[in-house]
């Protein structure tokens, strides 16, 4: 795979069991990448390595005044020269393109997971911990597969290097050959320690990036209620802890870079020592003795790489787990889904074919049911219980850890279905629905029935002073409001500006069945019945289903449906749910407690206190 092939078509399914089972898969995915860097790798790390020996020979041969055989060392030297710069070159490439693609391949899956998953993801790990992994935590990903090639090959040249003084000196030799292993292990014992602190650093770093992403997503609501210093006195503290565990993690890859230092100056002093006492007693040549100087000055270079890759593998070790934490969510998290690493289908991994069109949709956890092609108006006066149903309904039930299980559409489970036929099938529109940045023509680009027009969906949603006010902040050139520019999020706009506009891109999609939560709870009365009207004109004849506690949204429903306490009551109108039903009333009217009282012990309201409640709503 080149640079130039990115993206990937498919960038496969993980093994999200860990980290390291993470790492491991993305290193089978590069094996072609990695045999590149490798045989580069090998001819640099060969030519440095055979510098030593050419040394000597160039030594032996001024000794003995044999002039051919210098000639023939400076052509070695040239050669050697010419395999250590094509080499670096071509290793350097190699290895950056294995880790630009793992950490390309890795930023798909994260971009394919977060479509996959849409706003259930935050629901599941916090909104910084995904950017934290989308960011810093895929390059250590990317340098730790990166750095794999690299060690091998400096780890074969110095075995290399060892079995070639074997043979070339062998007193001195065997002294190199045991002190390079106690060089390469010295740091094993330090490892540990150096690992927790680096997963201290990256937890706290987390933590910090969360508190940010947190603090910039909800700027506005700190200014108002003047929390700004609050939360920057929490950054500060947190980017502090971040600070005292760096230098902390520093302090220790500090030492074990003293000691790879320490201990190789010991051994070529050792080395040294050693052989000149053997060249005193004529056991070795000048010559030898050289080379094995030089051997062991080289092989310092190489075993740098061990610790680069220790470096690596404690960086990328827990980025990768929240890597694999991310990716292993899936719609239902079914522990076969899980194993399996699919983002899509049931556990079982049977297929499961779409329902007819005109099924009802009904969720058996609270026994809510929308009947087919009929507006439906579901009040739960609790919003966390509705947001969970409005996911459930959606086909991505936010607690499907606990055993909850998607909507039936048409008898068919909806999480049984493939992503994307569900997603056809039923559009949820949540409470606090996102506006891109881009133009209004832009925004209504979403896969759509084709059966709505734009132009309806905004006439429907009560958009005119949306246009108007796009209009008027657009360049002089622009004259049609759909080419006007939303700013991100469409912070330009007023909140119900935003959420009608995100109404209308719900309606013109025209899926089979529409799940809106608080459609109309930032905008004014009289627009929201104006609303009302135009949801229930365009979405005649298709299955709608409103969570809401408006009255004038469902005094335009064709039936209303209460959950109390986790369970739906009798569906009626209404009217006739508020007249009959105290505790429908009770929601919907926000009645006081003594109200409440009174109805519950069966005492009916006064006729003219309940003819002003049924005006009222």
């Amino acid at each position: 795979m080149q640079i130039s092939d990115l993206p990937y078509a498919d960038p496969g399914r993980p093994d999200a069991r860990s980290g390291p089972a993470f790492l491991r898969w993305l290193g089978r995915g590069q094996l072609g990448g990695q045999a590149r860097s490798l045989a580069w790798g090998l001819v640099h790390f060969g030519g440095v390595a055979g510098l030593p020996y050419a040394v000597g020979l160039g030594v032996d041969a001024v000794v003995r005044r044999d002039g051919a055989r210098l000639f023939q060392v400076g052509g070695l030297l040239l050669l050697l020269g010419v395999a250590i710069s094509v080499g670096d070159a071509m290793l350097h490439r190699t290895a950056v393109t294995n880790w630009i693609t793992a950490a390309a391949r890795v930023q798909q899956l994260l971009a394919r997971k977060t479509a996959e998953l849409g706003s259930a993801l935050t629901r599941r790990v916090a909104a910084g911990e995904v950017v934290a992994v989308s960011t810093g935590d895929v390059e250590k990903i990317g340098w730790f597969v990166e750095a794999v090639s690299r060690f091998l090959a400096a780890a074969l040249t110095v075995v290399a290097i060892c079995v070639g003084l074997l043979f070339y000196a062998p007193a001195i030799g065997v002294v190199v050959a045991v002190g390079v292993p106690v060089l390469a292990l010295s740091v094993l014992p330090l490892l540990p320690h150096a690992t927790r602190r680096a997963d201290l650093q990256r937890e706290k770093a987390g933590k910090a990036t969360e508190l940010a992403s947190d603090t910039v997503a909800g700027l506005r609501v700190l200014r108002g209620i003047g929390g700004e210093e609050l939360f920057l006195g929490r950054y500060r503290e947190a980017s502090q802890e971040v600070r005292r565990a760096a230098v902390r993690s520093a302090r220790m890859w500090a030492l074990i870079a003293a000691v790879q230092v320490l201990l190789p100056g010991a051994l070529l002093i050792t080395v040294i020592w050693y052989g000149s006492v053997l060249v005193l007693d004529e056991r070795l040549a000048v010559g030898e003795l050289v080379a094995a100087f030089s051997a062991v000055s080289t092989m310092l270079y190489p075993l740098r790489h061990f610790q680069e890759i220790a470096m690596a593998y404690s960086f990328s070790r827990p980025s990768a787990a929240r890597a694999a934490r991310v990716l292993s969510l899936t719609r239902t998290d079914s522990a076969a889904d899980t194993a399996a690493g699919s983002g899509s289908g049931s556990g079982s991994g049977a297929v499961v074919s779409p329902p007819a069109p005109g099924g009802d949709l009904y969720d058996a956890e609270t026994g809510v049911l929308a009947p087919a092609g009929r507006f439906t108006a579901v009040v739960c006066g609790d919003a966390d219980l509705a947001g969970r149903l409005a996911e459930r309904l959606g086909g991505h039930p936010m607690d499907a850890a606990a055993g909850a299980r998607s909507a039936l559409l048409g008898g068919v489970a909806l999480d049984e279905l493939p992503l994307d036929a569900a997603r056809e099938l039923v559009l949820v529109q949540d409470k606090d629905p996102v506006l891109l940045s881009g133009t209004l023509r832009q925004l209504f680009d979403v896969p759509a029935s084709g059966c709505v027009t734009a132009g309806e969906a905004l006439a429907a949603a009560r958009c005119e002073d949306v246009l108007d006010a796009l209009l008027q902040s657009a360049p002089e050139a622009v004259d049609d409001p759909m080419d006007a520019r939303i700013t991100e999020r469409g912070r330009s706009l007023s909140g119900g500006q935003r959420q009608r506009l995100a109404l209308a891109r719900s309606l013109v999609t025209d899926p089979e069945v529409l799940v809106l939560d608080e459609p109309t709870s930032a905008v004014d009365s009289h627009t929201e019945a104006r609303i009302a009207e135009g949801i229930a004109a365009l979405r005649a004849g298709r299955t709608t289903v409103v969570l809401a506690s408006s009255p004038l949204l469902l005094d335009r429903a064709d039936r209303v449906v209460l959950v109390h306490e986790g369970r739906a009551l009798p569906a009626g109108t209404h009217r006739e749910l508020l007249r009959a039903e105290p505790r429908y009333r009770a929601v919907v009217t926000r009645e006081t407690d003594e109200e409440q009282r009174r109805a519950g012990i069966g005492l009916a309201a006064p006729a003219g206190e309940l003819t002003e409640i049924e005006e009222s709503a």
